[in-house]
């Protein structure tokens, strides 16, 4: 064949025909001969086509009551009579809110002569597959990150893959039993969020805002989102007003500012979530607000920790989100953004919040699984990169706002669970770069029955003095360094028994000190009984007292005091100023109580 010959060839070769655009009508009567023929050109010039190319295909769907529902790949343009009716609800809905009966009355028929039917276009999806709560989707080009879409049988999902190939990972909020490869979903153009009103005091929720205490429906209608930028600068104000937690321990040494995030972190069983809950015990007639966000959770133990708070009257200022260990983990991962909407709902009203997430090591690893499920890589600790990011953007919408805000705060306390003590591993070391200092609870501390097992050594407080009332402040003293020399000494005494009577003056106090750190749960102490008890102690007073009594001679002076001295208890708790007079007061009737006093083994 000569070259001239090929060139005949290939030029006639014919042209590959434009592939057939494919229009689907869902009706309950077919459309009419004249109708396609109109509905062809429609599509052919929507989308740059010809007419004779628009291929129509007719399925009927008593669904669709009268008009048709017609979908061209995944897009939906809703011409049923039931897409008009959410056409017009929509329309109604956006009329402004306004008290006035009359005023709403004639808006509606204002807006009713000008109501115009528009083309109802939607994006539609399909499902690819499905399993373990996560589903992959064809289609909705346009969806974004974190948007919420809902699937034809009523469940809602969240998308959080978006692919190159064109698909969606989609994490699902509900039964997946009904969603099969082929089921339609559609966008909701919303991201997620959660019903918000003052009636959710005192109630548990899912991580939804569905109410799961078997009281009444919370009716909120407004809706807040579950995730918003963090405040920035211009919108802060130092931390300078404490959040007392009712701990000594915490209080002298570690105090804690609204607006501050402040770490707990230790081993399984060391009093984490105690030190959280007595912390909420103690902002009773406070007037801060406390959101306690149980992950991962059983749910025997999250009804006992209810029935705690309600036995003690803290119910009625705390809100409680749980996503228990038989939720998916989609619910438990939404579960710490819920509890801080609902927190900062609060904030943004002006109000002082407190939210305790219990706990972010195992919210991580939630989030691990649905990584692994969609598909990303692995990477440390089998953790997807953007773990560190999944904590910081919550932890930093915990705030002190500014004066022109309103001046509301929210003070996060994050929970970690480390294994065998290791705080250098990947999620703790994340977290405790991200939070404002930390509450580290030591094992052998409390095995050795040291409660709240609180490391001075290891706990930190970013924020200081800063947070401290000033007469909390110069009770302190040098509290923490009086301790750190205790430590020292007893690693040292074990090595000789031949010790001078000062070195034996210092352990005697040193260890007096730690018993009177010790405290029982759900039993917080006042500001007075913190004050009192510090400048007494650091008089010498509890040396002479046997290691094993000094708690119960603690109690014993707390109570004599607050009923013969109550003019000083009052003038510490309403004016909280130090002063040398006040001092010598309390020196003295500490002297006054132990004067005489001998206290046997």
């Amino acid at each position: 064949m000569s070259a001239r010959d090929s060139l005949n060839g290939i030029d006639n070769v014919p042209e590959k025909e434009p592939a057939k655009l494919q229009v689907e009508i869902r009706c309950v009567v077919p459309p009419t001969e004249e109708q396609r023929e109109k509905l062809r050109a429609v599509m052919a010039q929507k989308y740059g086509t010809e007419a004779s190319n628009v291929e129509i295909v007719i399925h009927k769907d008593p669904a669709a009551v009268d008009g048709f529902n017609i979908f061209v790949g995944d897009d939906n343009y809703d011409w049923s009579t039931l897409g008009r009716i959410r056409q017009f609800r929509k329309t109604v809905q956006a009329l402004p809110k306004d008290p006035e009966g009359e005023k709403i009355v004639s808006l509606i028929r204002e807006d009713i002569a000008g109501f115009s039917l528009n083309t109802g276009y939607q994006q539609v999806g399909q499902v690819v597959s499905v399993g373990d709560s996560i589903a992959v989707i064809q289609g909705l080009r346009d969806v974004v990150y974190g948007e919420i879409v809902l699937f034809e049988c009523g469940v809602k999902g969240m998308a959080l893959d978006i692919r190159t190939d064109g698909t969606t990972g989609i994490v699902l909020f509900g039964d997946s039993s009904d969603i099969v490869a082929g089921s339609r979903v559609v966008r909701t153009k919303r991201t997620a969020g959660i019903p918000i009103s003052n009636r959710i005091l005192g109630r548990m929720i899912d991580p939804l805002g569905n109410p799961i205490d078997g009281g009444e429906p919370i009716g909120a209608k407004k809706y807040y989102p579950l995730e918003r930028p963090a405040p920035g600068i211009v919108r802060r104000k130092p931390v300078s007003r404490p959040l007392e937690t009712g701990i000594l321990s915490i209080d002298a040494m570690f105090p804690i500012g609204r607006g501050q995030r402040e770490l707990i972190i230790g081993d399984r069983q060391t009093g984490k979530t105690s030190v959280a809950v007595d912390t909420i015990l103690n902002q009773k007639n406070k007037n801060v607000v406390c959101v306690y966000v149980a992950i991962c959770q059983k749910a025997s133990a999250i009804s006992k920790l209810m029935q705690t708070l309600r036995e003690a009257g803290a119910l009625d200022y705390t809100v409680i989100v749980s996503s228990p260990a038989s939720d998916s983990p989609s619910m438990q991962y939404i579960a710490p953004y819920a509890g801080c909407a609902v927190a900062e709902y609060f904030m943004y009203h002006g109000r002082d919040t407190l939210i305790v997430y219990d706990d972010l090591s195992k919210h991580a690893v939630a989030y691990r699984t649905i990584s692994l499920l969609l598909e990303r890589a692995p990477g440390r600790e089998a953790y997807p990169g953007d773990v560190f990011y999944l904590h910081s953007r919550l932890l930093e919408r915990s705030a002190q706002l500014s004066d022109d805000l309103g001046g509301g705060s929210m003070t996060a306390f994050p929970i970690v669970e480390t294994q065998a003590g290791d705080i250098s591993a990947y999620i703790p070391t994340n977290i405790i770069s991200i939070t404002d200092g930390q509450i580290f609870l030591d094992s052998e501390l409390f095995n050795a029955g040291q409660r709240p097992s609180v490391n001075i050594g290891l706990s930190v407080s970013r924020v200081g003095g800063a947070a401290q009332t000033n007469i909390m402040k110069k009770a302190v003293g040098t509290l923490r360094l009086d301790l750190a020399q205790y430590r020292e000494m007893q690693v040292f005494s074990q090595f000789g028994s031949d010790l001078d009577e000062q070195t034996k003056r210092q352990l005697l106090y040193g260890a007096g000190l730690m018993q009177l750190l010790r405290q029982k749960n759900r039993a917080p102490l006042r500001l007075w009984q913190q004050v009192v008890l510090l400048l007494v102690a650091q008089d010498g007073r509890f040396m002479d007292v046997p290691a094993r009594r000094v708690c119960a001679v603690r109690d014993d002076f707390l109570a004599w005091f607050g009923n013969k001295h109550s003019t000083i208890t009052l003038r510490i708790e309403h004016e909280k100023m130090h002063s040398q007079e006040l001092r010598d007061e309390i020196l003295e009737a500490g002297r006054e109580y132990f004067r005489g006093k001998a206290f046997a083994d």
